[in-house]
Parts: structure tokens; C-alpha cells; sequence
């Protein structure tokens, strides 16, 4: 039987919209399937936030696949399973002092966008900036007067094949900024350098002025000691990245690939800053990609995705002895940092 054009065109308006309609009903399934689960998990317990913020505590990311997802919370530091106390502020990247609080954003609008936002010890927003990527690290010093931030300008991670951040440091109202470090003057093993394909990343900060990074330049990456007075980056071992600097300033932390020339394997070392001596935590993580944190002199902080739940991850505890095994500190949890 020979079918008209205008049968055919009616033919086919049909389909499109038989399978647009089945479309939607898969989408509504799929929304409600991904509401059910987040209905499914329950509810942080909570505890108001002046009931935590003037002690010492842990501030960090929530994760719970709940209403509170990508908000700032505080647990106190004694106890870290406990109650949490919700910010209402939301960040991808957060570090916290006694006086306030950096936090990294990303809005992903029409166009996507990234920024820095600076808050008092109210949680209210003291400045903003924009940052020229995705956002990566921050920490602030240990007086809150400056603040470090790292972004991906491309590349998504550090195992990334040609990716490039942006690390800069800037006062913490808003008021001076140090600018990208990569122009800094730069010195390896007392020669200065001057390479195309620097990359800086993971500030951690001594005091007002002496601050530790990471320094990738022809295929290696350095512990570098920076001085913003002198506008310099020092190396001082190689092999380091992502450095967290101890409380009393004579340890540092960092990441070292334990399977370099196959594929990125990072674990935990800490190197003691008098003596140049490492410990490798060989009981810690494998595979961490984090700044970890300080939780005191002996003990590290760090975060871990969870294998079974995409999105969800927890803060992990690690004492700084070779054999020491991580122990779950606070769940649901990202990007901490310890307010003593």
C-alpha cells in the first residue's frame, strides 16, 4: 500500500512523540529514584552553632546526600562524632581560624564561575574575588590575616597530563594581594631557576609571612619554602606535594607518589623540618588526594571518597608513626580544618 507524504509526516509526529513520552517517564522515574535515596539518608543530628563555634572545634564540608549538602558545619573538637552545627553557608573548598572562615565556590549558572569569599567569625561575608578556576586548596595563616588559594585553570586533578593551577595569596579582607606565585622568584637546590612550566600549588602557612607549597618544574615536584617579604620559593626537599605544616611548625606533611614511573599511588610522609627526616605512614592511605590537616602534633587529618557512594566522603584521623592504621574521625565530611 503506498503511504502519502502527509501520512508519513503524521507517522512520524507519532514516534517522536511516543518516545518523548517515554522519555519523561524515565527522567520522573529517575528523579524520583534520586530523591528516594536522598530521603534515605538520614539526618545529620544537630545542635545550634553557638553551642560550637566559640570552642575549639572541626570545621569542614558536609557530604550527607541530605538538604545540607555542600554546607559548612562544626563539630567540637572532643567530640567529633557528635552533633553538627550547620553554617548555612555553602563552599567546594573551606579552611576556618578562630576569626573567620575561606571558602571556594563554584556557581554553575549560564556560565559557570568561581570565587573566594572571606567570613567573620558570624559566618558573614567580609569580601569576595573572583578565582580564575576550579576551585582546588585554601588554608588561612594561623593569625586569619591571610588567605592561600589554589585553582585548576585546566585539568580537573593533579593526576591530570598537562594540568595548570593558579596559587595566590591575599590578605584576608580583601585589602592586599600577593598576586599568582609563579612570579615569585624561584630557587632549586641554591640554583635560581627560572622554568616555562612551572606549576605552584597547596599553601600552607608558618605565620604572616614564611608559608610552604608544592612546586612541580621539569617533571619533579619540591617542597619549597616561600617568604612574601622577599617574594621567593626556596626548595627544601624534593618529591613533596600538597604540604600541611604542624602546629608547632616542626613537621610537615605532604603526598608522595610511593609507585612513580606506572600510575599515581599517594600516600602520607611526614618529614621532620630540622632534620630533613621522613616517615612514610606506610598503614595510611593509598591513593589520597587531599591537603591533609593537623589535628594535633601527632596526628594528621585527611578526607576519602567512599567506594560505595558516589559523592560521599569522610574525615580519617592518622598518627604520624609508620605503623599507625587511619580510624574514621568524623563522617560525611570534606575539606577539614581544626580550630584550636
Amino acid at each position: 500500500m503506498n503511504v502519502g507524504p502527509r501520512a508519513r509526516v503524521l507517522v512520524f509526529v507519532a514516534i517522536v512523540v511516543a518516545l518523548v513520552a517515554t522519555a519523561g517517564v524515565y527522567v520522573l522515574a529517575q528523579g524520583r529514584e534520586v530523591r528516594a535515596q536522598r530521603d534515605a539518608e538520614p539526618e545529620a543530628v544537630r545542635t545550634p552553632v553557638a553551642e560550637v563555634v566559640d570552642g575549639p572545634r572541626i570545621v569542614f564540608r558536609h557530604t550527607g546526600l541530605d538538604n545540607e549538602l555542600g554546607v559548612v558545619a562544626m563539630v567540637p573538637l572532643d567530640d567529633p562524632g557528635g552533633a553538627r552545627a550547620f553554617t548555612g553557608v555553602s563552599c567546594d573548598r573551606v579552611a576556618a581560624g578562630p576569626d573567620g572562615a575561606s571558602c571556594l565556590t563554584i556557581d554553575r549558572g549560564v556560565v559557570t564561575t568561581y570565587e573566594a569569599h572571606s567570613y567573620d567569625a558570624d559566618w558573614q561575608e567580609v569580601d569576595s574575588s573572583p578565582l580564575p578556576g576550579i576551585p582546588s586548596r585554601t588554608r588561612l595563616s594561623p593569625d586569619g590575616t591571610l588567605v592561600g588559594t589554589t585553582s585548576f585553570v585546566s585539568g580537573h586533578s593533579y593526576m591530570t597530563a598537562g594540568f595548570s593551577t593558579a596559587t595566590e595569596i591575599h590578605a584576608f579582607d580583601g585589602s592586599r594581594t600577593w598576586g599568582n606565585l609563579e612570579k615569585f622568584d624561584l630557587v632549586i637546590e641554591g640554583t635560581q631557576v627560572r622554568p616555562t612550566d612551572r606549576n605552584i600549588w597547596g599553601v600552607t602557612f608558618v605565620d604572616d609571612e614564611t608559608f610552604y607549597a608544592t612546586v612541580a618544574e621539569g617533571g619533579r615536584t619540591w617542597l619549597v619554602e616561600g617568604d612574601l617579604t622577599e617574594r621567593t620559593l626556596t626548595s627544601v626537599s624534593a618529591d613533596a606535594e600538597c604540604p600541611a605544616v604542624s602546629p608547632d611548625g616542626s613537621q610537615v606533611a605532604f603526598k608522595v607518589d610511593v609507585d612513580p614511573g606506572r600510575k599515581v599511588v599517594w600516600q602520607i610522609t611526614v618529614q621532620d623540618l630540622a632534620t630533613g627526616e621522613r616517615t612514610l605512614l606506610e598503614q595510611g592511605p593509598r591513593g589520597v588526594d587531599d591537603q591533609v590537616e593537623w589535628l594535633d602534633d601527632d596526628t594528621l587529618l585527611y578526607g576519602m571518597p567512599r567506594a560505595d557512594e558516589p559523592g560521599v566522603t569522610d574525615v580519617w584521623s592518622l598518627d604520624t608513626t609508620a605503623d599507625a592504621a587511619p580510624q574514621l574521625l568524623v563522617e560525611q565530611a570534606w575539606s577539614a580544618t581544626v580550630v584550636r
